[in-house]
């Protein structure tokens, strides 16, 4: 089962982008995320709508923060992604039918609900100047 690692990456350019004066370009943050710059200006998009970067065009432009990292919490971005779940696990719908399928999915289901329910609230408490023990 592949990871969704999307999140982790994100957090990671937007407290870079902090450090940095100037405007980055897609091509840097993708340079530094062993990715596309297409995907890059693609999920960086998705946090420009929601009010947290902003992005320059032209020779000396580029993505910056709109927002100090103390105003953004991993639950913002969270959001501003799109993301449906933090589990990558599902429940199976091949046998609907069958007693113990259903037996099997209602207890992992309640699980996963009360389990997302609490790190969703624990992502609302942390601003991203908490990460990496930053002291802004």
């Amino acid at each position: 089962m592949r990871k969704d690692s999307r999140l982790s990456r994100v957090l990671h350019v937007l407290v870079h982008l902090d450090a940095f004066k100037a405007p980055v370009t897609s091509d840097t943050m993708a340079e530094m995320l062993s990715t596309n710059p297409v995907v890059v200006r693609r999920t960086m998009a998705l946090l420009r709508d929601k009010g947290y970067v902003e992005s320059v065009k032209g020779h000396s432009g580029g993505w910056s923060l709109s927002k100090p990292l103390n105003e953004i919490t991993l639950l913002d971005v969270h959001n501003a992604l799109g993301s449906s779940s933090v589990f990558t696990i599902g429940l199976t719908d091949e046998y609907t039918s069958c007693p113990i399928e259903k037996a099997v999915n209602a207890a992992l289901g309640d699980v996963m609900t009360e389990a997302e329910a609490l790190m969703l609230e624990r992502f609302g408490e942390i601003t991203l100047d908490m990460l990496g023990g930053l002291d802004r």
